[in-house]
């Protein structure tokens, strides 16, 4: 993959997701980004909260596809993400206990086979994303979840899967329509701290 954003740009991002959702939980305006190419391009991302030190999920929303503006799509994220429907509300006292990390995507791509039982070939770990999709249900893992779960590819289809809301083995099926993207990833080391480039492998 093309690296789409440089580690300054990566930062800049991160800081902005930041800023924008400090001032949502704080009930202030939030701010634009002035910022030009590539977050005036149109890409999918999406922001994560975690707690620290722990690195236990508090929040992750997104936008999949690239029908928004980078700077336009991350203010969006970054506001929802404060509001995971999984999680309550993030709250101004959690702001110094949580992380931010932004993940840039490419847009999806459809995994064409001539038999299902192929898809783990199709899949790198480590690399690739996924989104499972099958009468009107959608699910999406980015390509960091198998990695910190020890995941091998079966089992990240079948938790893609599982994440639409299908059974596990869904992936089997030839009415699953299965995509694979990958993302770029930047994340704060400790909360508003250092920002660095995330190195996913599967080893």
């Amino acid at each position: 993959m093309d690296t789409m954003l440089s580690d300054e740009q990566g930062r800049l991002a991160v800081r902005y997701a930041r800023r924008v959702i400090t001032a949502h939980v704080h009930g202030e305006e939030v701010p634009a980004m002035d910022a030009g190419k590539p977050f005036t391009g149109k890409a999918g991302v999406f922001v994560t909260l975690n707690r620290h030190p722990s690195g236990e999920l508090r929040g992750c929303i997104g936008i999949p596809e690239p029908s928004m503006r980078l700077a336009a799509a991350l203010r969006e994220a970054a506001t929802s993400a404060t509001r995971d429907p999984r999680f309550p509300p993030l709250q101004p006292g959690e702001l110094d206990d949580v992380t931010v990390e932004v993940t840039v995507l490419t847009p999806p791509e459809k995994i064409e086979v001539d038999e299902p039982t192929r898809y783990p070939t199709c899949i790198e770990v480590g690399r690739d994303g996924l989104i499972a999709e099958r009468r009107g249900r959608r699910g999406l893992l980015l390509p960091q979840v198998p990695v910190a779960q020890g995941w091998d590819a079966e089992t990240f289809l079948s938790q893609t899967c599982w994440k639409a809301g299908l059974p596990p083995d869904a992936w089997l099926d030839k009415d699953t329509a299965l995509y694979r993207f990958q993302g770029e990833v930047f994340h704060e080391t400790a909360p508003g701290g250092d920002i660095v480039r995330e190195t996913m492998d599967d080893d």
